[in-house]
């Protein structure tokens, strides 16, 4: 095909229809410089594979946090926004992480989480030792708790990782007030209606975006502000009990309301303004992405308008069964909605907090086929692409042993949590850990399966039936597809076709082939033998030669 899209793409800012690769940096690449105790990814390990990541073929890298930080949620939760924990190493391994990814022509997006602090922030310390009332606790949600002695917590809110969202403190040696954590105790929420929090963040904004990054993905971005009033939240009939995450998600699927005061309030759009003003006071299209979780795409849009945030990740695509009608529902509706606002789509199938989708899609070598299928009718739509580290190789949730459980939520909750997904990536090798670190030797911080030696980079590269070449193929076709805004989508039965310019991405969800719709194919997420589709696969074919 033409090159002339790749072309034209590159007059648009880099992030429109860019592909973007998460790493986890814990389980990313270790450099093997860690003295004692399991093995960690770090950045020095990440700065020696960014080939790895240019050869794919994606365009930028999203690190997870690597700041100061305790590390009960595995960096979530920040001590120092300006500073790298030395668990991954120093501000300058920083720098040169930025300064190689610049050199091989990929760009750097810094994870930010702006709703909670560590409880080891000195603002926080602070808020501890002062008396209630005190400037220090405004910067954070404390509040009396009901009941005669205090003793309830302020409201019903939940924290998403199991049990009450509020933790009581000791006031001069006596059980005093409580403080909010929409998380886990130990991630204060802060309160956003304190404008040191928003100055704060700033200067945050401004530190990372001098020393070269080129966007943020922002963390929970859809909790910054709460009700102002912090009323109880109501539950719907039959959610009393339940898990409210799930409550949640149940309502997200079939597009119902549902009351929350804590999440999604209109004035958290104040704060993507003034960021985005920050952000265009510098040069090379800097750019930020949300993680918000809002109720409906026409609250996502919201978030993406003109003078806001750059994207929004689209989870109701994340969230679709394998469907070929749930599929065409979320991009249809996805463009319906940004539209309006002139955004574009984001398109994500697995990340760090869910299970891998070659497991949500039934796992084996059914579960890697519908896999495949999904990400090849990702890639091909208009938009950013953001993919999860290790899926290029097929990898599957892992059943982590109860004693290797590292989530907060787990111990929270004794449900089973994120590690699964979190398992430090093979590289190389026939057992573990895989090339993990150079040295190869030590068990990562997650122990990884003795299955395997035939997911590692080493195994899969050169084999062209590999999911591994199958991404590089993919990823590479990806830059010559027409430059348009929209598709057009049909459903016709559990085939799903979707028209981009003279290029029709085709997507069996059923059972049984069907009749391979007519042109030349491009590429297929498996083998395709005459003039049928198999169940499962997916295929781009061009339809017409570009005039």
């Amino acid at each position: 095909m033409s090159s002339a899209p790749d072309a034209a793409r590159q007059q648009s800012p880099w992030w429109r229809e860019a592909v973007i690769y998460q790493v986890y940096a814990r389980s990313f690449a270790s450099s093997g410089t860690r003295a004692g105790g399991p093995d960690v990814g770090d950045l020095p390990g990440i700065t020696a594979r960014l080939p790895y990541l240019r050869d794919l073929g994606v365009d930028a890298v999203w690190i997870t946090p690597f700041y100061t930080s305790p590390q009960h949620d595995h960096g979530y939760d920040v001590a120092d926004y300006l500073d790298v924990d030395p668990l991954f190493g120093t501000l300058a391994d920083a720098d040169d992480l930025i300064a190689a990814a610049h050199d091989l022509g990929l760009r750097v997006i810094v994870d930010l989480v702006p709703n909670h602090t560590s409880d080891e922030h000195e603002w926080f310390q602070a808020a501890l030792a002062a008396p209630p009332g005190g400037p220090e606790r405004a910067r954070y949600l404390f509040r009396d708790g009901k009941g005669p002695d205090g003793d309830e917590p302020p409201n019903n809110w939940q924290s998403v990782f199991g049990g009450p969202a509020w933790t009581r403190v000791e006031d001069d040696g006596r059980p005093g007030q409580w403080y909010l954590h929409l998380f886990d105790s130990t991630q204060p929420d802060l309160d956003w209606r304190n404008p040191e929090v928003g100055d704060m963040f700033e200067q945050v904004l401004r530190f990372w975006l001098d020393r070269g990054a080129d966007g943020f993905r922002v963390d929970v971005a859809h909790g910054l502000l709460k009700e102002a009033g912090l009323r109880d939240q109501i539950l719907s009939p039959g959610s009393e009990g339940r898990d409210l995450n799930q409550v949640r998600e149940e309502a997200m699927i079939a597009r119902t309301d549902f009351d929350e005061p804590m999440w999604d309030q209109p004035e958290v759009h104040d704060v993507y303004r003034r960021w985005r003003r920050v952000l265009e006071e510098y040069p090379g299209d800097r750019m930020d992405v949300a993680e918000a979780w809002a109720k409906s795409l026409d609250s996502v849009a919201l978030y993406v308008r003109p003078d806001e945030m750059h994207q929004a990740f689209n989870f109701l695509w994340l969230l679709a069964d394998w469907s070929a009608a749930e599929f065409a529902d979320v991009v249809t509706d996805t463009f319906a909605a940004l539209d309006p606002v002139g955004a574009t789509p984001t398109w994500v199938l697995s990340n760090h907090d869910v299970v891998r989708h070659a497991t949500r899609y039934g796992g084996g070598e059914r579960g890697l086929a519908r896999a495949r299928a999904a990400t090849l009718t990702m890639l091909g739509l208009p938009g950013s692409a953001y993919l999860y580290q290790g899926e290029e190789l097929g990898l599957e949730q892992v059943d982590v042993a109860p004693e290797d459980r590292q989530d907060p939520s787990w111990f929270r909750t004794g449900e089973v949590g994120r590690d699964g997904c979190r398992v430090p990536m093979p590289w190389s090798g026939s057992a573990a850990p895989y090339g993990f670190s150079p040295d190869g030797e030590g068990q990562p911080w997650i122990p990884q399966p003795d299955d395997w030696a035939a997911l590692t980079v080493e195994a899969q590269t050169g084999d062209p039936d590999s999911t591994l070449e199958f991404y590089r193929r993919a990823l590479a076709l990806r830059r010559t597809l027409p430059d348009v805004r929209g598709v057009t989508v049909e459903v016709d039965g559990d085939l799903l076709l979707i028209t981009r310019g003279e290029v029709l991405i085709a997507l069996n969800c059923g059972s049984e082939a069907v009749a391979l719709p007519a042109g030349e194919v491009l590429i297929s997420s498996r083998a395709v033998e005459g003039d049928r589709l198999p169940a499962d696969t997916a295929a781009w074919i061009r339809t017409a030669r570009p005039s």
